[in-house]
């Protein structure tokens, strides 16, 4: 005859097997449940991003254009163009935009000038040769008239033999 303590280990893991089985189903059921909900929200977070950016391309409006907020563009080629059609050296061109003539070979071999230089450099982008005249001959009446000074006459050295 069997060990009873042998039939009650069996018995007792054969009724924790059914146990587990049916326990197991359920969560296995509520497991798939979550796994298709999150699915399905997932697709509608999705569809919802595609509808903001579609939305948002169609119905976004320029902002009101403000002098600090236009985003200007700089070409080198464009000043040196502009510079020749007026007939005005580096120095001249520098004059009116605000730099040194030195500056604006520089943009015209490819620096790019900074935000407020740029909203200069546009300024003068729309005046003409007559304009150009004007302006510069008012900048000169503005400066101050430097006093020519003689350099002093160097003094010879004797050479040495």
């Amino acid at each position: 005859m069997a060990n009873i303590a042998s039939v009650l280990k069996s018995e007792i893991a054969r009724l924790a097997r059914r146990e587990i089985r049916s326990e197991l189903a359920s969560l296995r059921k509520a497991s798939s449940q979550h796994r298709s909900t999150i699915a399905a929200l997932r697709r509608e977070v999705e569809q919802l991003r595609k509808q903001v950016r579609s939305s948002g391309k169609a119905t976004r409006a320029a902002p009101a254009a403000t002098e600090e907020s236009v985003q200007r563009r700089f070409r080198s080629a464009g000043v040196a163009v502009h510079r020749k059609r007026l007939g005005l050296s580096a120095a001249d061109y520098g004059a009116l935009v605000g730099v040194s003539g030195q500056t604006i070979y520089h943009w015209e071999e490819g620096q790019r000038p900074r935000a407020a230089q740029l909203q200069a450099l546009a300024a003068v982008r729309g005046i003409g040769k007559r304009e150009a005249a004007q302006r510069l001959a008012a900048l000169a009446d503005k400066a101050p008239k430097k006093p020519a000074v003689k350099k002093p006459a160097a003094k010879k050295r004797p050479r040495r033999s």
